[in-house]
């Protein structure tokens, strides 16, 4: 789904006593929102003094933010930046996008399903697609997913045997 903004993370605590928060990535690597210069928090625009990446997270020095008291009030807070800031290499896209792309068999052409969710494993992400006949948990690698096009609203995916919940 092409989406004007897309929530990158969340504020999960505060990081030393001069008001640094730090952001746990969703959906994204850390790298990806420490490339953009506006994160929106609240809808509101702010442009942090400094970003770096530690340990998969992300510190982020926000302006007006001086101190532990500040940065706690922020704690939980979803992060969200514009589409448009954010450049991802070809054929990579943002978790918040794939959800609600209907999924087909690249084959038959027939709906699987939609993309309700994007789970995290280490090896790689997997696609979960329901509401069809079946229930599909669809690994994000080129061997499954044929294709992806935001713009139709689609994923194909190469269907094998075997790889619905109820298929026997």
């Amino acid at each position: 789904m092409e989406l004007e903004f897309i929530t990158v993370g969340k504020i999960v605590n505060t990081h030393g006593i001069r008001g640094e928060v730090k952001l746990l990535p969703q959906g994204t690597e850390a790298e990806t929102v420490a490339r953009c210069r506006t994160l929106y928090i609240d809808g509101r625009p702010h442009v942090p003094a400094a970003c770096r990446v530690h340990k998969g997270c992300l510190l982020i020095k926000l302006p007006g933010v001086d101190d532990m008291d500040a940065a706690l009030a922020l704690k939980n807070k979803a992060v969200a930046i514009r589409r448009s800031d954010a450049e991802l290499p070809e054929g990579e896209f943002f978790d918040a996008e794939l959800v609600g792309l209907t999924a087909r068999d690249a084959a038959t052409g027939r709906v699987l399903g939609t993309v309700e969710e994007v789970l995290s494993y280490p090896a790689h992400k997997v696609y979960a697609v329901r509401g069809g006949e079946d229930e599909y948990l669809i690994p994000a690698v080129p061997a499954f997913v044929k294709g992806i096009d935001l713009s139709g609203g689609t994923m194909e995916i190469h269907v094998w045997e075997g790889m619905g919940s109820h298929e026997n």
